[in-house]
């Protein structure tokens, strides 16, 4: 008599749960940005560019971190990372824009100012870092700089986190205060960029290396 195992339980792909985490993560600063676009005042189109490509960054970019979705779907992959490439310099050079001129950020301190233009500009240059690493077929060094500049341009998604936790600390934060919580959101997501990076080059993605 023989018998016949039973089939093994599929397990549930849980690549998904990063994506699903980062469209969470950035789902109030986009939605945030999606009601003033209606009005956006001084900004103007600058303003405007800087929402629809953050929008467009924080959005495309997340499912670049579903490893079999992306590896199913390679064109798919190539396409929609050009336009994640085109959207965050978009949002990064438009920020830049509207930080250097003070009559628009005129409640800004000198340390928020400069924390901006900072991140505005490595947002910009890790992007263009990932572009020319993926020209060179170079995938780990792609992979990690575009990991670094998703990090950075998500930041506005954690900082609803760290402002609010400061404040239920703190009460209302001061005009310095408020620059440091918005600067921890940017170092916390850089934090947690780096540790990924560091892992993906230990630990080898097996559906990527079929």
């Amino acid at each position: 008599m023989t018998t016949t195992a039973p089939p093994r339980a599929t397990r549930p792909d849980r690549g998904w749960l990063v994506p699903a985490g980062l469209l969470a993560l950035g789902a109030v600063p986009v939605i945030a940005g999606a009601f003033r676009l209606g009005d956006p005042g001084d900004g103007g189109a600058p303003l405007v560019a800087h929402i629809i490509g953050a929008g467009g960054y924080a959005v495309l970019g997340a499912f670049q971190f579903a490893p079999r979705f992306r590896a199913r779907r390679r064109r798919w992959h190539r396409v929609a990372g050009r336009l994640v490439v085109l959207c965050g310099l978009a949002a990064a050079l438009s920020g830049l824009w509207l930080t250097l001129f003070p009559f628009r950020q005129a409640d800004a301190t000198v340390l928020l100012t400069g924390t901006r233009l900072v991140f505005g500009a490595l947002w910009a240059l890790f992007l263009v870092l990932g572009v020319i690493a993926a020209r060179r077929r170079d995938v780990g060094g792609h992979r990690a700089w575009m990991t670094r500049a998703y990090a950075v341009g998500l930041a506005a998604g954690t900082q609803v986190f760290t402002l609010g936790l400061g404040t239920a600390v703190l009460g209302h934060p001061d005009r310095t205060a408020e620059a440091l919580l918005m600067l921890a959101g940017w170092l916390v997501n850089v934090a947690v960029a780096e540790r990924a990076v560091r892992r993906s080059r230990t630990t080898p993605n097996p559906v990527e290396a079929r």
